[in-house]
């Protein structure tokens, strides 16, 4: 493939008001692509919007069920073409698995995974006709069991099995589809995950977006944030689940209990 040129395309992002959405809008402005971002915090999408300029706010609850239909609908009677879609929004909660309530287990689920199939679905035939992609943004706790983030790591090793298989299907028919996979990233993820064991030295936002653009205008299928974590999951490789599994375990019980919204 031919390097992607942003400038002048129309790139959705979901989770833009914070973090490494919000990065991937600024670089992304930098570079001369207009801009469609979505979050649930309407007052700082539009102070993002202010500061780039050339930005559509819309914004959305991911974790409802009509939701990726009622984006899709929105973007349409704007009549706006979307070249790339980068689904960013998502959220996990660390802490034993029965400790956790399983309203925020589903709510995971709603969001890392289901708003994830609904967008690309509803999306992918407008990004086949632009020739444009899909950054779809994993997370290291998808290549390996997660133990104590038991959820949220399955929820991203899906991400990670999914963009595989549509990079797959649809590489061949000019477009792009990668998966970008963080490790620990200085956004507001940890407030609500919690204190988890290993994430205290986090990378700037700033760098995996960048990274994420990189990767996507060269076609890569996928990319890992950090020299040390594509070690990790090199490594983990050569070793069984299990065993990564319980290793992992006895890192991540080194933690207090989870950090729930309002508690």
């Amino acid at each position: 493939m031919t390097p992607y040129d942003f400038r002048n395309r129309t790139v959705l992002i979901t989770g833009a008001s914070l973090g490494i959405g919000a990065s991937f809008a600024r670089a992304l402005s930098a570079r001369g692509a207009h801009l469609v971002l979505v979050a649930r915090n309407e007052a700082r999408l539009s102070a993002l919007a202010k500061e780039l300029g050339r930005a559509h706010v819309i914004p959305a609850d991911l974790t409802t069920p009509d939701a990726p239909q009622r984006l899709f609908d929105d973007v349409r009677a704007r009549g706006l073409t979307i070249d790339v879609l980068i689904n960013n929004a998502g959220f996990g909660v660390h802490g034993p698995f029965a400790d956790v309530p399983l309203p925020t287990h589903l709510e995971q689920i709603d969001l890392n995974v289901r708003a994830l199939v609904a967008l690309t679905h509803l999306f992918m035939p407008m990004l086949e006709a632009q020739r444009g992609g899909v950054i779809q943004v994993a997370s290291l706790a998808g290549h390996q069991p997660s133990p104590f983030f038991s959820t949220y790591g399955a929820t991203k090793a899906f991400v990670l099995a999914f963009t595989a298989a549509l990079w797959a299907e649809y590489e061949p028919r000019g477009v792009r589809v990668l998966a970008l996979s963080p490790g620990a990233t200085e956004t507001a993820f940890f407030q609500r995950a919690g204190n988890v064991p290993g994430a205290e030295t986090r990378a700037s936002p700033n760098h995996v977006a960048q990274l994420g653009l990189t990767a996507f205008a060269a076609g890569r299928p996928a990319a890992i944030h950090g020299a040390g974590n594509r070690a990790l999951v090199t490594l983990s490789r050569l070793f069984s689940r299990e065993f990564s599994a319980r290793t992992m375990a006895r890192m991540m019980r080194r933690s207090p209990p989870p950090a729930l919204p309002g508690t």
